[in-house]
C-alpha cells in the first residue's frame, strides 16, 4: 500500500518582497564639544538596545537614499554608502563612515543597514 505524503506547494508567492536590511535612524555626525567628524555619523538601528546587540551589525553596509531634482543614470534617487565601524556608548548606537560626509539634511533621517556580508 502506498502511503499517501502530502506534496507541499511551494508556488505560493507572496505579493511583497522580502526586507534584506534593518532601518536605522541617523542622530548626527561623531563629534566632541568641539571638533565633529562630518564623514561619520553615529546611526540607531532599529530593535538594538545593548552594545552587545550592536555586535552583530559591525561591517555590514549601510546606504543613505535620497532624492534629487535633476534625472541622472535614468532616476531621481541618489545613494551614499558606508561601512559600519564600531559601536558607540552603551545604548547600542554605531559608527558609520561613509563614502562623502551625509548632508545635516539627514540628520533624523533612515538609513538602510544591509545584513551582508554576513560572519555567521
Amino acid at each position: 500500500m502506498k502511503s499517501q505524503i502530502k506534496k507541499k506547494n511551494f508556488n505560493n508567492k507572496t505579493t511583497e518582497p522580502i526586507r534584506l536590511y534593518s532601518k536605522a535612524i541617523v542622530t548626527g555626525y561623531k563629534r566632541s564639544k568641539v571638533n565633529q567628524t562630518p564623514d561619520i555619523s553615529l546611526l540607531n538601528i532599529e530593535g538594538v538596545k545593548t552594545k552587545e546587540e550592536a555586535k552583530f551589525y559591525l561591517g555590514k553596509r549601510c546606504a543613505y537614499i535620497y532624492k534629487a531634482k535633476t534625472i541622472k543614470n535614468g532616476t531621481k534617487f541618489r545613494v551614499i554608502q558606508g561601512l559600519i565601524r564600531r559601536s558607540y556608548g552603551n545604548n547600542g548606537a554605531v559608527c558609520a563612515k561613509f563614502r562623502k560626509a551625509l548632508p545635516p539634511s539627514s540628520f533624523g533621517g533612515r538609513v538602510r543597514v544591509f545584513l551582508f556580508p554576513s560572519n555567521i
